[in-house]
């Protein structure tokens, strides 16, 4: 009860001789100065309100623009053309001003006008200028006249330094293709994966929808595009993520690693109070809307908004995602306990050292979790109408209410997990694969599955987070942990000892434990429901060290293209057949922007495959490498096809048509499933005097059950990080195996490319033979 004590600012007692009055000046103090930082903040919000406002001119502009139409006046001159006087004439206050002040009050009116007028020109343009994309599609190192002209213009009109938010008004919206080139994509895109009777039967029923269906159902599409933002984003995030029914664990939520060589400290504490310190810094640098949104090409910040103080709610039919404007504490889960943590004092972040201390407590704590307390998580890690169904019945009221507020409407979540993970030991492989899969999934109890990410802290210092997938993408989430893990290390730093830098303040209140009252059989129906999918989830990661981009951009070859021409080599050696493969690109060019499907399957990279059984061809190889750019270039600039599709099944059902052809082309399971994890603040990383503060990226589960998923990240200009997973529960796919496949795959790459076959390969080959 101490804390109540003094939370409490004022005392009084009714007494024969009046009213006792007791005041705490401490209390009162702390509520002055956390309230001093509320108003700074809401005058922070206003005052980038009116700078998003005005851009890409600025709120000085305005007085700029006064005192040149007052200038020109002065000089008996009239830049209005007559429509100064007219305001003049129409003004309700003219009998109580005088003409000189009427004349003043018109110039103001019409300075006003004509600079937001110039705005919304300045705004035009620039919209027109971000969708110009033809600098996308030219070859590297030839860039043509009209771009060097556009970098120019974009560069003038938006020159002064942007906030986070600054371009979103200035963003085009999302193109809506063509529903004959999309057709045509498609039918190219599956050509190598059907036999010449079935891709017969593709094409005829891709006409019928073409010449009926089709055509209606892209109508309603454009009248979409022409109301909403975007036409695909608040469609993507309802039916592909919000009304899922199973469990999110695995099949939605992906997770980051820590760096591979290096733990900046052994104690688990201190990694945990500059981890959350990093992360409330960059919380600070989005609310404040300082970060640039995009190096040279503008992109949709967007998904930030929600990147803190956010949770997903289970529904019956849809999921809600609900967002906090701000929050003091974060959750955190140890041995099956709760606990509240203020990260924040009187307005005051709290010190990487006094979170330590914060952080020290709770793992000091003697108490044992209350019962079914330690597997409440498992909600989160279930199917999600039996967790909607709890939710209501048990967590709408009292004491559980009360304490599952706490936990979703913290800045994020943290597990101080009692287990030692990353690479080490006699088994370092064996270990990054528990490593992933602890991150993936864990116990299936001890994470928070439904926030936006749960940080997690082992007991040998190494760390890690797991991200809930619906509110935004990878890179969104990459950006974050980049500057974590970079803050962490080389800002933020420890003692000698491996303690956090600062001062303690001894009197902070202790973390508040959360109590609850646990329904336990419906916890274990959900636990049993993931286990089952977390026992059957196989993952392997591993560093690719024989060469990397370095090598590959000397042979004027895309490194994406590269690797995803070995994945598909791979596959191939690893199953015998080609597959529909799903590679994630970015559509942040175009406002409220998220993913596209590039279909990495192709024509020309299956001709390059099959070549093989006589002799790899240089020429095919680079076609393929040529022709996989193009795909990415096309997704990335809104000329993709799944999306489109995708928008078209909804329009259809909203219809209540059925459509053979979209019904067919949604339900094709993608057995190859890949992401890139971009790295994007290499300025953040010293690569030259620290080599060993290597990210290992993230992955993801598999997207199908008899396929892979594969994630994988390129390190600077020797290494490639791989993260493969599959199921066990199906016999033909082995993460092991296809790992080996794919380091095979990207030394056999290199030999088309260069001379001499690699030693390595070639012992390989003869390995296989």
């Amino acid at each position: 009860m101490a804390e109540a004590h003094q939370a409490v600012a004022f005392q009084f007692t009714i007494t024969p001789e009046g009213i006792d009055l007791r005041l705490s000046y401490q209390a009162l103090s702390q509520i002055y100065l956390s309230g001093l930082r509320s108003w700074k903040k809401r005058i922070s919000r206003m005052r980038n309100r009116v700078i998003k406002g005005v851009y890409p001119a600025s709120p000085s502009s305005w007085l700029f623009v006064v005192i040149a139409i007052l200038a020109t006046m002065y000089m008996r001159s009239d830049p209005s053309m007559g429509l100064i006087a007219k305001i003049q004439e129409h003004l309700p206050v003219s009998l109580s001003l005088s003409v000189q002040g009427q004349t003043m009050l018109s110039v103001l009116v019409f300075s006003t006008l004509l600079w937001l007028s110039l705005i919304l020109t300045l705004r035009f343009c620039l919209k027109l200028l971000l969708s110009y994309h033809r600098w996308m599609f030219e070859q590297h190192g030839h860039i043509s006249t009209t771009t060097k002209v556009w970098v120019t213009l974009v560069r003038l009109l938006s020159g002064r330094k942007p906030l986070l938010y600054s371009y979103q008004t200035s963003l085009p919206c999302l193109p809506v293709p063509p529903i004959k080139d999309t057709l045509e994509r498609y039918l190219e895109s599956v050509r190598p994966l059907l036999s010449g009777p079935g891709f017969q039967r593709m094409t005829v029923l891709a006409a019928q929808f073409e010449n009926s269906l089709g055509n209606r159902l892209q109508r309603y599409l454009k009248l979409k595009a022409l109301w909403a933002t975007n036409y695909v984003s608040d469609w993507w995030e309802e039916y592909i993520y919000l009304r899922g029914r199973g469990p999110i664990m695995v099949n939605s939520n992906y997770y980051g690693m820590d760096f591979l060589y290096v733990t900046p400290t052994p104690i688990q504490a201190a990694r945990a109070g500059n981890t959350i310190t990093a992360l409330l810094l960059y919380r600070r640098k989005v609310n404040s809307e300082h970060r640039v949104p995009g190096t040279v090409i503008p992109l949709c910040a967007a998904q930030c908004e929600r990147m803190f103080n956010t949770t997903r709610t289970p529904g019956e039919e849809t999921d809600v995602l609900q967002h906090w404007q701000d929050s003091e504490f974060v959750a955190v889960y140890h041995r099956g306990r709760y606990f509240r943590l203020w990260v924040y004092k009187a307005g005051r972040l709290l010190s990487p050292r006094e979170i330590e201390y914060q952080i020290q407590r709770i793992l000091d704590d003697p108490s044992p979790p209350g019962p079914g307390e330690d597997r409440l998580g498992a909600l989160t890690a279930g199917d999600r109408v039996p967790w909607c169904a709890v939710r209501k019945q048990h967590f709408s009221s009292g004491v559980n209410k009360r304490s599952l507020d706490c936990i979703e409407r913290a800045a994020f979540f943290v597990t101080l997990d009692d287990e030692e993970q990353g690479m080490m030991g006699e088994d370092p492989v064996g270990n990054l694969d528990r490593y992933a899969k602890s991150l993936l999934h864990g116990k299936c109890y001890d994470r928070w599955f439904d926030k936006s990410f749960s940080v997690v802290v082992y007991k040998n210092g190494k760390n890690g987070l797991n991200a809930e997938h619906s509110w935004a993408d990878a890179p969104t989430v990459a950006h974050l942990w980049e500057f974590t893990l970079a803050t962490d290390a080389f800002q933020l730093g420890y003692t000698e000892d491996g303690h956090c830098k600062g001062e303690v303040e001894r009197s902070l209140p202790p973390p508040q434990r959360l109590t609850w009252d646990i329904p336990v059989e419906q916890v274990s129906i959900s636990l049993s429901v993931a286990q089952a999918l977390a026992d059957d989830v196989d993952c392997h990661v591993f560093p690719f060290r024989d060469f990397g981009k370095g090598r590959i951009k000397k042979l004027k070859i895309s490194p994406d293209a590269f690797i995803q021409l070995a994945l598909q080599l791979a596959y191939y050696r690893d199953r015998k057949t080609f597959c529909l493969t799903y590679e994630a690109s970015m559509t942040r060019l175009f406002r409220e922007g998220r993913t596209e499907t590039v279909r990495s399957c192709s024509n020309e990279g299956c001709a390059f495959v099959k070549a093989r059984k006589n002799n790899y061809s240089k020429r095919l190889f680079r076609l393929a490498a040529e022709k996989h750019q193009n795909l990415y270039r096309l997704a990335m600039t809104g000329s993709g096809i799944d999306r489109h599709l995708f928008c078209l099944y909804v329009v259809s059902k909203y219809l209540g048509v059925e459509s053979p052809f979209l019904t067919e082309v949604l339900s094709e399971p993608w057995r190859l499933s890949t992401s890139q994890t971009p790295v994007q603040q290499l300025e953040l990383f010293d690569m030259k005097n620290h080599p060993d503060f290597i990210s290992l990226g993230g992955g993801f589960g598999p997207v199908a059950d008899d396929g892979y998923g594969v994630s994988y990240i390129i390190v600077g200009e020797d290494m490639i990080n791989y993260h493969v997973s599959c199921k066990h529960s199906f016999s033909e796919t082995d993460s092991h195996r296809f790992g080996a496949q794919i380091s095979r795959a990207l030394l056999d790459l290199l030999s088309v490319l260069t001379p001499a076959k690699s030693e390595n390969s070639q012992a390989q080959d003869k390995k296989q033979q």
